[in-house]
C-alpha cells in the first residue's frame, strides 16, 4: 500500500510549498508588513485578498488584488506577496504555473498605554520643627 502511494506521488504534479509552511508565511508577513501611513492616518484596517501565480522556479508572478482596502494597503500586500519564494518539487521537464490565493490582514497597532508610577519619599526638614513636608518624584516610563 505504501509503494502505491509513493508511486502515485511521483506521477502527480506536486504543488509548491513555502519553506516552513503556513506558519512561516504568517510570521514572514508579520515581520515584513509596513503599515501604510495613509491607512494609519485614516484608521483603516481589514483584509486584502490577493490571487497570484508561482512559476516553476518558485517565483511569485502575476499578483492581482481580488478584494482591497485602498489607502496604500493593496500596494503593501502586493509587495509582501512578491517577496515570497516557494520551493517547487523537481518535475520531469514540466514548467507548470500554480495559482494561489492569500489573505493579508491589516490590523491597527494598539495605542501604547501610558503607565504612571508614583514613588513617595518623606524627608524631614530640620528648619521647620513640628511640620513635615512631602516630596514626590514622578517617573515616566
Amino acid at each position: 500500500n505504501k509503494q502505491k502511494k509513493e508511486k502515485k506521488e511521483k506521477h502527480f504534479i506536486q504543488k509548491p510549498q513555502y519553506p516552513g509552511g503556513v506558519k512561516a508565511i504568517r510570521a514572514f508577513i508579520r515581520e515584513q508588513l509596513q503599515y501604510p501611513k495613509e491607512a494609519l492616518t485614516a484608521r483603516i484596517e481589514g483584509t486584502v485578498v490577493l490571487h497570484y501565480s508561482v512559476d516553476y522556479r518558485g517565483v511569485v508572478t502575476d499578483v492581482r488584488v481580488v478584494s482591497g482596502l485602498g489607502y496604500g494597503c493593496d500596494q503593501e500586500a502586493v509587495r509582501l506577496v512578491q517577496l515570497l519564494k516557494f520551493e517547487v518539487p523537481k518535475m520531469r521537464k514540466l514548467r507548470v504555473k500554480f495559482q494561489k490565493t492569500i489573505q493579508i490582514h491589516f490590523r491597527l497597532p494598539k495605542a501604547p498605554e501610558i503607565q504612571y508610577s508614583y514613588h513617595t519619599a518623606t524627608k524631614p526638614n530640620p528648619e521647620e520643627s513640628g511640620s513635615s513636608s512631602y516630596f514626590y518624584t514622578i517617573e515616566w516610563e
